[in-house]
Order: C-alpha cells, then sequence, then structure tokens
C-alpha cells in the first residue's frame, strides 16, 4: 500500500469536505436552518427580532388596528365603479358584469371605512406619540385595505407605525406607508398574534373577513380569560358588526354570558372610537 497521495487527489479530497453541507457554519446553513428540526430555533428568531427593533426604537405601547385588505379608498372604489359602468355599454343584459358592478358598489359603500381607519390612526397618532415616548402606536398587518389606512393615517401625521406582514401563498406586500424600521415579515401566524398583543393597549377592528374576526375572536378570549389586561376592544361599523355577528344569540343560548358583550364597544365613526380610549384611559392627557 502507497504511503502518498497525489496532490489532485489530496485537492479533490479536502474540496469535496468544503463542498459538504455538514461543514457549512450553522448559521450560514440554509438547508439546515429550514430544516424541521430547526422549528424551534425559528420561532424564537421570529420573537426576538421584532423584539429588538420595537425596543430600539422607543415603542412603549401600541394599538392594533385590523380591517379587511379588499377595501379600497372612496378615489379607488369610485374609479373602478366608473370604469365598470362605463364599460358596460349595451352589455346591461350580462349578468357576470352584473354582479361585478353589485361588488363595486358594495366597495364605494364600504370605501368609507378607509376613510375612518385613516383618520382614527391620524388623531391616535398626532396625540399620543412623542419624540422621545411612543405610545398608541399604530400597528397593522401590514398590507393593503384596512391596514394601508392605519399606516397611512399615522405617516400623514408624521408618527411611527409598524406593520407585521406575512408570508402567504400569494406574497402579500407590504404597503408603503409603513416606518420602514418597523415592519417585519413573519413565517409563523403565532408568533405574529404574540407581537399583536405584547404591547397593545386597545384593539380597533373594522370590518373584515376570516383573518379580521380570528385576531378579534382571539382577543376577547384572551381578555375574557385573563390571559391578558383588560384593554379598550372597539368595533368600528355598527351596521356591518351587528348583522355579521349575533352577540345576543350567543347570550340568549348560554354560550356566553351576558357581562361577557362588556369586552367590546361598538361604535361608527373614528371620533368615538377615540372616546372609548380616551375614557378607559383616564388619564391620559386630552388633544
Amino acid at each position: 500500500m502507497s504511503d502518498t497521495v497525489a496532490d489532485s487527489e489530496r485537492d479533490a479530497l479536502v474540496r469535496a469536505i468544503n463542498e459538504s453541507p455538514s461543514y457549512r457554519l450553522a448559521y450560514e446553513d440554509p438547508d439546515f436552518l429550514t430544516s424541521d428540526d430547526l422549528r424551534p430555533v425559528r420561532l424564537q428568531l421570529e420573537l426576538l427580532k421584532p423584539e429588538r427593533y420595537l425596543r430600539q426604537h422607543n415603542i412603549h405601547s401600541t394599538i392594533v388596528v385590523f380591517g379587511s385588505a379588499r377595501l379600497q379608498s372612496p378615489a379607488q372604489a369610485q374609479a373602478q365603479l366608473k370604469a365598470l359602468e362605463q364599460g358596460a355599454g349595451g352589455q346591461s343584459g350580462d349578468p357576470a358584469l352584473q354582479a361585478e358592478i353589485a361588488r363595486a358598489r358594495k366597495q364605494l359603500e364600504y370605501a368609507r371605512y378607509y376613510d375612518e381607519a385613516r383618520r382614527f390612526a391620524d388623531i391616535v397618532s398626532r396625540r399620543f406619540q412623542q419624540q422621545q415616548r411612543r405610545d398608541f402606536v399604530v400597528v397593522t398587518g401590514g398590507g393593503p385595505g384596512i391596514m394601508e389606512a392605519a399606516n397611512r393615517g399615522a405617516y400623514e401625521a408624521g408618527a411611527h407605525s409598524i406593520g407585521l406582514n406575512i408570508t402567504l401563498p400569494h406574497e402579500q406586500a407590504p404597503n408603503p406607508f409603513i416606518s420602514p424600521e418597523l415592519c417585519f415579515q413573519f413565517r409563523y401566524f403565532g408568533l405574529r398574534k404574540m407581537h399583536f398583543l405584547l404591547r397593545a393597549k386597545a384593539l380597533v377592528a373594522f370590518p373584515g373577513g376570516y383573518g379580521t374576526l380570528d385576531e378579534l375572536f382571539e382577543t376577547l378570549t384572551l381578555v375574557q380569560t385573563g390571559k391578558v389586561d383588560r384593554m379598550p376592544i372597539v368595533l368600528v361599523g355598527e351596521r356591518f358588526w351587528r348583522r355579521a355577528i349575533d352577540f345576543e344569540f350567543l347570550v340568549e343560548e348560554g354560550l356566553i354570558s351576558r357581562h361577557d358583550l362588556d369586552l367590546f364597544t361598538i361604535v361608527d365613526i373614528a371620533d368615538d372610537a377615540v372616546a372609548v380610549l380616551q375614557d378607559f384611559y383616564k388619564g391620559v392627557p386630552p388633544a
């Protein structure tokens, strides 16, 4: 057996070691970091990274704003409806087109909530954010619709706001009005939910679908069971909420208690939502 190894063979052996996934530094190995075994580490990272940034930027407390990603601004909704009606021309008998126009009219009807969310965020951001101390900072899911409106209201007030985006099959792009240093992306819904409530001093829900209802009922449950401190939970849009959820029916059927209805307040405009917060936090200075 020869004691010598050709240089070419030695180089090939060393190259194979250097190229082996096992030789990568653990924190530079994407295959390792994205493996099932590393899920606990990824969960911890998604808890730690936003927390670090929020502390660095002196975010002391937040107001969570939920609502549909599908709602448009009044200008967008009006333009969409106008385009459809003009394009209809002589096709007034087309059922599909008429259904689309009906949806566009509904969008225009609901567009007022875009303005209400924008106004709400503007009011609370101007009132409660200061240069060195940031309280009642608006936080949203970071997407379009009501989320965009709330981030936009804070932006127009010259204030900070937070966006907690989530990776989805159809990627959710952040709306442009989030403070860049406070825009985060999550893989795990569970950690995103934690960050929504870790600093929350209020939750304000505008009309929305599954996502809005999910976050609303989770917060109601956490407050009801004492897992988080009591906070104002405000539902904006009386006509929508009274029809979407029959809370009285739940009471009548014995599925919730009468006093559970005290966990939330239904209002119709931004100013009334602000008044609920003002009443709850009586020590907060007026505008």
